[in-house]
């Protein structure tokens, strides 16, 4: 394989990225946009999603090309920034079109990062449209930028010894010019961990300081209650704040059927680095989407082949989610400290 030119899913040729970030409320949101219309798919596995326009996705249904996905922070409220995405393709004239009317087909799905920061101030449909506009098929900001700006991991213990969270991407190219990459945002309950060596990068800090605690070590523990679940009347925040989002791409020609067969394997990416991943308090979403710019013979090898390399990718955007954070709002990041 040769090197990919950014190592981000815009090396995906058709996909462009654009960020929304305020670093003063800890909120942001991130759109990825196909203006030539992609093949989309999803797998939803966490239990608590908050997400728009997911059944379309699915096969049978009419829609078969959309023309953005929008990840977001501001829980349920954050779905609101979709309307900004869809006024940004309207002006542009992308969308689904019937006569003279387009209607912008624009998925979505949010986190829960209400609780870091502010939260009264949300992604809105202003915010949408910002994010569009500053949309790029190069190189993009990883960390603590748009959907990643207010996401934090490994809450096992509580949010006192949890750990800033981020959004990464990454790609691979697996020759003659067929690419997947990947975007994450990293709001998980669970410990990020290496998949090659099983080394925990984010977990529970430790109360001096050095090292991780190994969450589902902990959760096995006889007895183990949670913090926020030792006393009845005090809410169970780590057990609902919690969502790992995802998209994988590809420049190949797939059909519907096997765009959400992509999606099912970017969820194996997540659980090769989100342990615990897909809990009763996440709302784990991978999206999907082949823009079909390389024009190659995909057969049932080749299948394999891009399904094996979306999880392979998602795993890794999923670390540098974690590993390019910055500190934000007394969150620390992984980089300051010091393990």
């Amino acid at each position: 394989m040769t090197t990919p030119i950014h190592n981000c899913i815009t090396d995906v040729a058709g996909i462009q990225v654009g960020h929304y970030t305020d670093l003063q409320h800890a909120k942001g949101c991130t759109v990825i946009l196909c203006p030539e219309g992609a093949v989309g798919g999803v797998d939803v596995r966490g239990t608590a999603p908050g997400t728009r326009e997911t059944d379309l996705l699915r096969p049978g249904q009419l829609v078969e090309r959309v023309h953005a996905v929008l990840l977001t922070g501001g829980s349920a409220y954050g779905l609101d920034a979709a309307g900004g995405v869809m006024r940004y393709l309207e002006e542009r004239g992308i969308g689904f079109r019937m006569g003279e009317i387009v209607v912008p087909i624009v998925p979505a799905a949010v986190i829960f990062d209400l609780s870091l920061g502010s939260a009264r101030v949300r992604p809105g449909p202003e915010q949408g449209y910002l994010a569009c506009l500053a949309a790029t098929s190069g190189p993009i900001a990883e960390g603590t930028v748009g959907a990643g700006t207010g996401a934090t991991v490994a809450k096992t213990l509580g949010r006192e010894r949890a750990v800033k969270g981020g959004l990464g991407t990454a790609s691979i190219h697996l020759g003659d010019g067929l690419m997947v990459g990947a975007i994450a945002v990293v709001n998980a309950a669970g410990d990020i961990v290496e998949p090659e060596t099983g080394r925990i990068i984010a977990g529970p800090r430790r109360e001096d300081g050095k090292g991780f605690y190994n969450s589902i070590e902990l959760s096995l523990q006889p007895g183990f209650v949670r913090p926020d679940r030792r006393q009845a009347a005090q809410p169970q925040e780590a057990g609902r704040t919690n969502t790992t989002l995802g998209l994988v791409a590809t420049n190949a020609a797939l059909s519907k059927e096997q765009v959400n067969k992509m999606a099912e394997r970017g969820q194996d990416g997540m659980a090769l680095a989100v342990r615990p991943s897909h809990t009763m308090g996440d709302g784990d979403t991978v999206f999907s989407l082949a823009t079909g710019a390389w024009t190659g013979l995909v057969d049932r090898n080749q299948l394999q082949r891009i399904s094996n390399a979306a999880a392979t990718v998602m795993a890794r955007a999923i670390i540098r989610g974690v590993t390019q954070a910055t500190g934000l709002a007394g969150m620390p990041a992984v980089r300051e400290l010091g393990t």
